[in-house]
């Protein structure tokens, strides 16, 4: 079943030399399956992802074909129609997660407005499904971490506080821009762990942005390699160490690795050609 579709995405802004596209040509297909998207920073990875919600602000401009949520037509939609989709519908946690949260709102505040925003209910119930959303994503001592500033609280946990803020209007995507590349890689494990079996749990469909080629071939099902803003390749996700474009070669040779240790990394080589080649669809 094909949650989203996204075809022909462009997104630019005009600069005094003319203007700059910064994704370019880009389509591909979500299911309910874990999708990873990775490249190095200025690819058009995180670009890819607001542009799905129009969260591109003014002077960009974001073009498509189509970016159908379900057969419906984003691109169609008024700013009011999409508040009802933010959120609901797709979700997005940005990077470093923890800095999104209002430091001056207890962290059960601001749970309880993400649920109430989005729901006609009362303040207990929303209190009631809050709690029930920290208890999911690992939180010991939920009725503390309700009371708590986010400044009280450690960046794994933060992580984890706005997963369940992203998580609790019960949306269909989920968008992650590099959510674990703050956390030390045992609180990574754990954060992936917890979006992995939430994903399952509820059927729903993950955009996995970040530039770890490792951490994307064992947690997601597909990847889609981005190079100056288009798809240069798509592979399964278990077999990334087979792909074959020299991009994606040459990322994954830049890596070390336990199991073939070398002296000397390779240095990544770019060829202007392959800016310029057509963009890889990434259908399901």
């Amino acid at each position: 079943m094909t949650l989203l579709d996204v075809e022909n995405l462009w997104v630019k802004f005009p600069t005094r030399q003319g203007v700059f596209d910064a994704v370019r040509g880009v389509s591909f297909t979500l299911g309910k399956e874990r999708l990873g998207i990775v490249g190095e920073s200025g690819s058009g990875k995180s670009m890819t992802g607001r542009a799905i919600l129009r969260l591109i602000r003014k002077p960009g401009i974001v073009e498509a074909d189509r970016i159908a949520l379900e057969g419906r037509n984003l691109l169609d939609l008024s700013e009011r129609e999409m508040r009802a989709v933010r959120g609901q519908q797709i979700s997005m946690i940005m990077q470093d997660p923890k800095f999104s949260l209002n430091p001056v709102m207890r962290v059960g505040d601001q749970l309880m407005e993400a649920y109430l925003l989005h729901n006609n209910t009362s303040k207990a119930q929303a209190r009631a499904k809050s709690i029930d959303m920290l208890n999911a994503v690992s939180i010991r001592d939920a009725e503390r971490v309700m009371r708590a500033y986010p400044h009280e609280v450690s960046g794994g946990m933060g992580q984890r506080i706005m997963i369940a803020m992203m998580l609790i209007p019960d949306p269909k995507i989920l968008i992650a821009d590099e959510p674990t590349s703050a956390l030390d890689v045992s609180v990574q494990r754990q954060v992936l762990d917890i979006m992995d079996g939430l994903v399952k749990e509820r059927g729903m469909g993950l955009i996995f942005i970040s530039h770890d080629l490792n951490l994307v071939s064992e947690f997601c099902d597909r990847v889609l390699i981005m190079y100056a803003g288009r798809i240069v390749e798509v592979c399964d996700a278990g077999k990334l160490h087979e792909a074959q474009h020299p991009y994606t070669r040459g990322l994954l040779n830049s890596l070390p690795r336990l199991d073939q240790p070398r002296k000397y990394l390779d240095v990544l080589a770019r060829d202007e050609s392959w800016a310029d080649a057509p963009s890889v669809g990434g259908q399901a």
